[in-house]
């Protein structure tokens, strides 16, 4: 069976992103393309785990990190759940698969001396940099995700009520409020918006053409503004996002607050973010112990 209408129920039923669905589509057709070429089978109901299990040894073999394999299988695993559900088959042969371990990275932010640093540059005198400035501000104002700033349109934004719309994964809504400052960098954005507009686009952040931001412009604003003011390796718009998180925890942020703001479906996810809070967390306890008090 074609995996066309499991495609099409990821992205009319379930919401899922297009860039999601091209990643399934590719995990899917990268396993299809394996299995024709090494059992000449062109279907994926009649699989079996060993099959699979081949091709995790072959991807593994090629150099693939353990996390990128569980995605792959990941995928495989949905789609296998779908067949499921359609009454396709009647057993996952991915039912007893246990992922690959993989290790844990740890996401270090940005130290508020760093955005500090990138924030307090001199005031914009062009496009590029009032868009640049406010695209920084706005990451690490509202915690947004890379793809969720480039949706942003003009529609979305109440600067006089200081309030953001945000269309986040499987198209939930959330509202985010809008510190001043970042209004005021919108405002001046705006006056140079214009100035590079051809044909009207509903979307806030435009590239020099006058046309909506793309995903590798957005990355190279963030690293480029944080490559002089910060010494770590890794400086994205995730790290951006990761810091605004970890500094509202580190001021005492209600933790399910956080959670709203970054639009997580659980606090699972949001606890990712606590343990850069220890060492905060641990100055609190020191001074505020009764015990600790005491000596």
């Amino acid at each position: 069976m074609p995996y066309n209408q499991f495609l099409d129920y990821l992205l009319l039923e379930k919401k899922y992103s297009v860039h999601t669905v091209t990643a399934y589509r590719t995990d899917l057709t990268s396993f299809t393309t394996y299995l024709l070429q090494e059992y000449e089978q062109d279907t994926l109901v009649d699989v079996n785990y060993s099959q699979i299990r081949s091709w995790i040894i072959k991807l593994v073999k090629e150099g693939l990190s353990n996390r990128s394999v569980n995605r792959k299988i990941s995928s495989l695993k949905a789609y296998f759940k779908f067949l499921l559900t359609i009454g396709e088959i009647d057993k996952s042969p991915l039912a007893a698969h246990k992922a690959l371990k993989s290790k844990k990275t740890i996401q270090i932010p940005f130290s508020p001396g760093e955005v500090e640093q990138v924030l307090s540059l001199p005031k914009p005198e062009n496009f590029k940099e009032a868009r640049n400035a406010a695209v920084v501000m706005t990451f690490y104002a509202t915690g947004i995700r890379r793809a969720e700033l480039i949706g942003i349109k003009l529609q979305d934004i109440d600067l006089n009520n200081k309030m953001l719309k945000v269309l986040g994964k499987r198209n939930k809504e959330r509202y985010i409020p809008l510190l001043p400052e970042l209004c005021n960098n919108l405002r001046e954005y705006l006056q140079y918006r214009d100035e590079v507009l051809m044909d009207y686009t509903p979307y806030l952040f435009l590239t020099g053409k006058g046309v909506k931001m793309y995903e590798n412009l957005v990355y190279r604003i963030i690293n480029n503004y944080f490559r002089e003011a910060s010494g770590k390796v890794k400086k994205s718009p995730h790290i951006l996002r990761h810091s605004f998180a970890t500094h509202l925890l580190n001021q005492g942020a209600n933790l399910n607050a956080v959670k709203e703001l970054l639009g997580h479906s659980s606090l699972a996810a949001t606890q990712v973010y606590t343990h850069n809070s220890i060492g905060e967390l641990s100055k609190v306890y020191n001074m505020a112990h009764p015990r600790q008090a005491k000596k």
